[in-house]
């Protein structure tokens, strides 16, 4: 999913830019660490949109690091969106991308684009040794009415030093003009491949496994928050373990629909409480989006005043505002009063819930930041602790 620098950008994307780094051998962990930019404008709106259209089909500066493996990441205005560079192709072109757990396609900016923003890095297939051309037609729309869609082919892509050979990428020969505003040049889906839009093709972490490049089937997330001087980590292949604050619970993942989704046992929400529901774990998504339903029972406990637009406006004192506690799987999972409180326009303040007119719940980058996850492709399930 790829999120811009308003709300639909929020709930639809998560960027994570990978930039240079030494090679690394077979099976060695890939590691992508997450600076934050000061850079800062919000809106809540826009977030809901790119959700409603992510998932339609349910509507009811960056910092070098020295370590091996490392890359550097960008936090795009206040924790927004994350991205990072990623290498394509022989020699290598840098490009920006988002990397969403919501989404599982791979497609960038090309030469062959006709009307991609000039601020994008554009791949050009007739500079790389590797590049092999494919027929195959890719097409992608989201709810705010931004679209983009190409042509497939395959190169070696290169994750903080991890090459994977005969990737398959979309290069993208047209966009709308929300995604050619976007500060990113693409998206690397991190979803499962069931629900990829070039059929017969594999995303970038089926590769990994299936040409043994990281030691087991997982990446694992830590996202840093700007109010802690931002910062964060992509790892694949294992997991960070100075970044986990607590025991780590094991959860079930429903991958029929080919997202990461959950069972959320219960949920208390200041005066509010909520049963059992479901939800999908959701990098590329900014905020925590409800069904209508729980949306409006998560904003009664809080004393929010729907917007009419997906959004809320909230008390701005987190000091009058109880933590967001969901119980998953036996174990309790918080966010912090201060995480309820998303954007602040004068004396105006936008919570960091809402809702899509989705059937199931999002859990966005609002509850990511505040827990550190694993993410198994094989099982599949994730493991879940408080973020150190």
């Amino acid at each position: 999913m790829k999120l811009t620098a308003s709300i639909a950008t929020l709930l639809a994307v998560t960027l994570f830019t990978i930039t240079d780094a030494a090679s690394t051998s077979k099976a060695k962990p890939l590691h992508f660490n997450l600076d934050a930019n000061p850079s800062y404008r919000r809106n809540a709106t826009r977030s809901v949109l790119r959700a409603r259209g992510k998932y339609a089909s349910h509507l009811t500066g960056l910092t070098e690091f020295s370590r091996p493996g490392a890359v550097a990441m960008a936090d795009y205005e206040n924790d927004i969106e994350y991205y990072g560079n990623v290498k394509v192709g022989t020699p290598a072109q840098t490009l920006k991308l988002n990397f969403d757990t919501g989404s599982a396609d791979l497609w960038f900016a090309s030469t062959l684009c006709s009307n991609c923003g000039s601020k994008h890095k554009k791949f050009n297939p007739k500079k790389s040794k590797t590049y092999k051309k494919d027929s195959t037609k890719w097409s992608i729309g989201y709810g705010d009415g931004s679209s983009a869609s190409g042509t497939m082919a395959y190169d070696t892509v290169n994750l903080g030093g991890i090459s994977i050979k005969k990737q398959g990428i979309g290069l993208a020969q047209r966009e709308s003009s929300a995604f050619v505003s976007d500060p990113v040049d693409g998206l690397l889906g991190l979803a499962f491949n069931s629900i990829i839009t070039a059929e017969n093709f594999k995303t970038p972490m089926d590769n990994m496994i299936s040409q043994k490049l990281i030691k087991s089937p997982i990446f694992s997330v830590y996202l840093g928050k700007q109010a802690k001087k931002g910062g964060g980590e992509f790892l694949f292949g294992a997991y960070n373990s100075a970044h986990v604050g607590g025991k780590l619970t094991t959860v079930p993942v429903d991958k029929s629909q080919g997202f990461w989704d959950i069972k959320i046992s219960k949920m208390t929400a200041g005066k509010s409480s909520i049963g059992s529901f479901r939800g999908i774990i959701d990098t590329g998504t900014t905020l925590l989006l409800f069904t209508d339903e729980m949306a409006a029972k998560v904003a009664k406990g809080y004393g929010a005043k729907d917007n009419g637009d997906g959004t809320y406006t909230i008390n701005c004192d987190p000091k009058k505002l109880s933590p967001l506690v969901m119980t998953i799987n036996g174990a309790k999972f918080q966010i912090p009063a201060a995480d309820l409180v998303f954007d602040k326009i004068g004396n105006t303040c936008y919570a960091g819930f809402g809702y899509a007119g989705l059937d199931f719940a999002i859990l966005g980058d609002v509850f990511i930041k505040n827990n550190y996850i694993i993410f198994n492709q094989k099982v599949p399930n994730v493991r879940i602790a408080p973020v150190k």
